[in-house]
């Protein structure tokens, strides 16, 4: 088991960083994202380890630069000429550099969806305009993405990540036929191009069970919106399943934590390919002694 974005705002070892550094700050010295990367491995002893960084990071090769501005979100704008993804994003490669030797766990990188990323550059506004009225501009900038979300896909992997989780957080809120068009085949592209194995994450996942198992990545990653037997059942056997407690769930009391957990895991007794995890990113205000029920009671209850 390991949880989406385990390293955060949730462990206070990460707040007193925050507190003397900004977030692109962290993002983007080496040492710091590396210790930031090992907080929740050294507190929790989690199966694996996760790369602290961010989605966006992708757009700096293509000219942009991105601004996490104190409880707001992120934004960019076009600062530069683009250039290579392994000069530009050379500081997550160090990293992962620096990560590695000090882990007896599997390291996961991670990358956003194409389709993902393209919102956040353009805004829902001018997304949904694009979609409606400029598609060849909106897959033109696609294809742009997937090219340089792959060499990043593969700089990660030669550094020495052992598998990839692609977000394409926001694609599951589309309807199907703008599904299949917009984000589905470029996840198809970089699922083809990871040398990797790969996990799928997005919001609504389980809407797209059959369309995200053709493209056949490792993993797909569920939220809570269906039972894990169910979406197990749907998915091919030879994909992983991962997930899905809600992360709502983590803010209540230790014995509902044990309860739901013993819910989730047994119902998965003897099933194959079952990473437990969250069906999102974990919350800020999370208690620790609920994190640490959660994997207390996976450990003792093994699905196998």
């Amino acid at each position: 088991m390991w949880l989406m974005r385990q390293a955060g705002r949730y462990l206070p070892e990460y707040r007193e960083l925050r507190q003397r550094y900004s977030l692109r700050e962290l993002f983007h010295t080496p040492e710091l994202a590396a210790k930031v990367t090992l907080q929740p491995i050294e507190r929790f002893h989690f199966d694996a380890a996760i790369v602290f960084s961010d989605i966006l990071v992708i757009l700096e090769p293509l000219g942009y630069t991105v601004h996490f501005p104190e409880g707001k979100s992120p934004y960019v704008e076009e600062t530069h000429t683009p250039g290579s993804v392994n000069n530009t994003l050379e500081y997550v490669a160090k990293t992962i550099a620096l990560v590695k030797p000090q882990l007896d766990v599997p390291l996961i990188g991670f990358c956003g969806g194409p389709y993902t990323v393209a919102r956040y550059l353009l805004g829902q506004e001018t997304m949904m305009r694009w979609i409606e009225s400029q598609p060849q501009q909106l897959h033109a900038l696609l294809r742009r993405i997937t090219t340089v979300t792959s060499e990043y896909l593969q700089l990660q992997a030669h550094v020495g990540v052992n598998a990839l989780q692609i977000f394409d957080s926001w694609a599951g809120l589309l309807a199907k036929p703008l599904f299949d068009e917009f984000s589905l085949p470029y996840l198809r592209q970089l699922v083809d191009a990871a040398p990797l194995p790969t996990i799928l994450f997005m919001r609504g996942a389980s809407q797209y069970v059959q369309e995200l198992a053709s493209i056949k990545p490792a993993a797909i990653s569920f939220d809570g919106q269906r039972t894990m037997k169910q979406l197990r059942e749907e998915t091919p056997l030879e994909i992983a399943v991962q997930g899905n407690l809600e992360p709502a769930d983590l803010l209540s009391s230790v014995a509902e934590v044990q309860k739901k957990t013993h819910v989730l895991v047994g119902s998965m007794r003897g099933e194959p390919g079952f990473i437990v995890n969250l069906g999102h990113g974990i919350l800020p205000n999370t208690p620790l002694e609920n994190v640490q029920a959660f994997i207390d009671t996976t450990k003792f209850l093994p699905p196998g």
